[in-house]
């Protein structure tokens, strides 16, 4: 086997095993829609070299590191260069969690992926409890899985609020108890998806930064009350559920007369706006039977904080964004409208592994890639065996190859 080749392969080692020691996690890249399905043989390709690469990973560091380095935005974007599929497709997303769902049911990898794109996700609360049985978390974890998801989404649906609809919802669990929230919205008006990365490591501020990445083309002014600059928002809500409904309903009432431009008993603070937001945020509410019923509801069950109205069905983006014009409009809060991403490295080097489903930089070479795939399933094999010879060869390798990638940054 030329050296050229191994090299190629250590690059890939050294990349996907030792990026814990990298760069920062959150990241913006760009995902636009892309139309055309993965061919099915590449996707048999992507799919074993997928579960070659993660049981390498789990060889060397654990399933629950595995989960972890999903979290990272672009990690997961490298492990979907590597693996054939377009740097910047937004059906990245899609694909990589099909291959990590098929490879973790498929044999005891102690990880499982739950969910997917549209229906797939609808089907976490069936899972959740095979999962947790299948993981040995115990009986409570399948009701904990279920209520990470059903917060996790809410988290970027009604407390983060910047025009993307949730679509794809997955959630990734170890044995161990690590898991980490890979979803993503999509913006029809301006033709791109953004994706989000929440882990156990970064749920427990709620509900501040409980990002461990997004992955975005653009940096947007959404209604933010995950961001810092939103505490004071954050506990006039606190403060405004704590009343009794009808208060509510008529301080809603009152905000809304004002955006209206109608003459009220708090005078004129809608004269222009305090901020601007890429989402509809100073304009009517809707004061309906559904946003009546919903501030009840709120009332019935005892929320007292802000992350307690996540959990309450019904309680929605609309009814979030009443309750922030409430603590801006009478009581003096403004809320963030800061984008929460970062300008990371561009992943695209590690298209040039294999090439990409859509020819960029190159059409995938089916050659390369069945040569990535025997040589990391005969090195795990050995390894598992005893003879770790190939694999510490690739790690000789991969620490040179480090040191010529660090040259070029």
């Amino acid at each position: 086997m030329g050296s050229l080749y191994l090299v190629r392969i250590a690059i890939i080692y050294v990349s996907l095993s030792n990026y814990r020691y990298g760069v920062a996690v959150e990241g913006i890249a760009d995902l636009p829609l892309h139309s055309g399905a993965v061919p099915e043989w590449l996707y048999r390709y992507m799919e074993r070299l997928g579960r070659a690469i993660v049981r390498a990973l789990i060889d060397e560091y654990g399933a629950s590191e595995v989960v972890r380095r999903f979290s990272d935005p672009l990690w997961f974007q490298a492990f979907n260069n590597v693996i054939g599929m377009d740097w910047d497709s937004s059906g990245s997303t899609t694909v990589v969690l099909r291959v990590l769902k098929n490879v973790s049911w498929s044999e005891d990898l102690d990880f499982l992926v739950l969910g997917g794109k549209g229906a797939e996700s609808r089907k976490i609360p069936e899972e959740a409890p095979l999962a947790s049985s299948r993981l040995g978390l115990g009986e409570d974890w399948g009701g904990e899985i279920r209520r990470i998801s059903y917060v996790g989404a809410k988290v970027d649906n009604v407390l983060l609020q910047d025009g993307h609809s949730i679509y794809i919802h997955g959630v990734i669990v170890s044995s161990e108890g690590m898991w980490t929230i890979i979803q993503q919205g999509m913006n029809a008006d301006r033709g791109y998806a953004r994706r989000y990365h929440i882990s156990s490591l970064s749920f427990k501020n709620l509900p501040l930064d409980p990002h461990t990445g997004i992955a975005s083309n653009h940096v947007l002014k959404p209604l933010n009350l995950v961001d810092s600059e939103s505490i004071g928002v954050i506990r006039a809500i606190e403060d405004i559920i704590s009343q009794g409904a009808s208060k509510i309903i008529r301080e809603i009432a009152l905000v809304d007369a004002c955006i209206r431009g109608r003459r009220t008993l708090i005078g004129d603070p809608c004269k222009g706006f305090k901020r601007e937001f890429s989402v509809g945020y100073y304009k009517p509410l809707k004061i309906d039977r559904t946003l009546i019923n919903t501030i009840n509801e709120i009332q019935i069950k005892g929320a007292r904080k802000i992350i307690d109205l996540l959990g309450i069905r019904g309680f929605g983006p609309e009814a979030m964004r009443a309750l922030a014009l409430v603590a801006d409009l009478i009581y003096g809060y403004t809320p963030s409208n800061r984008d929460p991403v970062s300008h990371p490295i561009d992943p695209f080097k590690y298209s040039y592994a294999h090439g990409g489903k859509d020819g960029v930089p190159y059409r995938i070479r089916r050659d390369i890639i069945e040569k990535t795939i025997m040589t990391l399933e005969e090195a795990v094999e050995r390894a598992r065996l005893g003879d770790r010879e190939k694999v510490d060869s690739l790690k000789r390798i991969s620490r040179f190859a480090s040191l010529v990638l660090g040259s070029e940054r």
